[in-house]
């Protein structure tokens, strides 16, 4: 079954039940371990099975879902070693994007990142926690562009969908929404003044917030995170 848009856009039913799950999961309102069903999937879209298996692949290429022959289909616990991995890529990348925005920063780029930390502004006067968490992959998208590598922001996407539940967990139990757009100030105000020293530095420590958030988790609810990997 294939749907079109106002836009002209092809959408498939696999892309439907893809885009349901992966906002049920991204939310919460799938947890991890929670198990799930092809079969009531496929009714709920009126589709057959398998385009809802197509989609279950897609989201355990991304570490979301865990498929177990003979055995229920379940949302992917928090792994600790894929998570330190994760943030490892992404520092790596982040700290070339930083520096090269830093060198490259003109006046159109200053303007896209004053625009960028304003309508993360707009969001936490709503209270818009699931319109924050785009304004943030907006923001990374944005530097990646000034850096004039937007390739890099595909590999940040790639890892930074793998603790985006972590990330959730913590703008809803805690009120970080503030202090995460402090961060971002700081990184959008060094990179306009070319010091990237400066940004490189909020950079790692805007990647770092998420530690307290994974030992308070990991603390309260044990049985998100996956048996010890030791």
């Amino acid at each position: 079954m294939v749907q079109q848009n106002a836009l002209g856009e092809r959408r498939t039913s696999v892309d439907a039940v893809f885009d349901f799950l992966y906002g049920e999961i991204l939310s919460l309102n799938l947890r991890p371990g929670d198990k799930i069903s092809e079969a009531e999937i496929a009714a709920k879209f009126g589709v057959s099975r398998q385009p809802v298996r197509d989609a279950f692949s897609r989201l355990a290429n991304l570490d979301l879902l865990l498929i177990r022959p003979q055995r229920a289909t379940e949302v992917k616990r928090f792994s600790t070693r894929e998570i330190t991995k994760s943030r490892f890529v992404r520092a790596a990348v982040e700290k070339e994007v930083l520096l090269r925005a830093a060198l490259n920063c003109d006046a159109q780029g200053a303007a896209s990142l004053d625009a960028a930390i304003a309508a993360q502004e707009k969001s936490i006067e709503d209270r818009n926690v699931e319109g924050f968490g785009a304004l943030d992959y907006e923001f990374h998208k944005t530097l990646c562009a000034i850096a004039e590598a937007e390739f890099a922001f595909d590999v940040i996407t790639t890892e930074k969908s793998k603790v985006d539940r972590l990330c959730m967990l913590g703008l809803s139990k805690e009120d970080r929404m503030p202090e995460l757009v402090a961060d971002h100030r700081a990184i959008a105000d060094a990179i306009k003044a070319h010091d990237a020293e400066t940004a490189i530095k909020a950079g790692m420590l805007h990647l770092s917030r998420l530690d307290a958030t994974i030992e308070r988790i990991s603390a309260i609810n044990a049985s998100y995170f996956e048996p010890s990997e030791d």
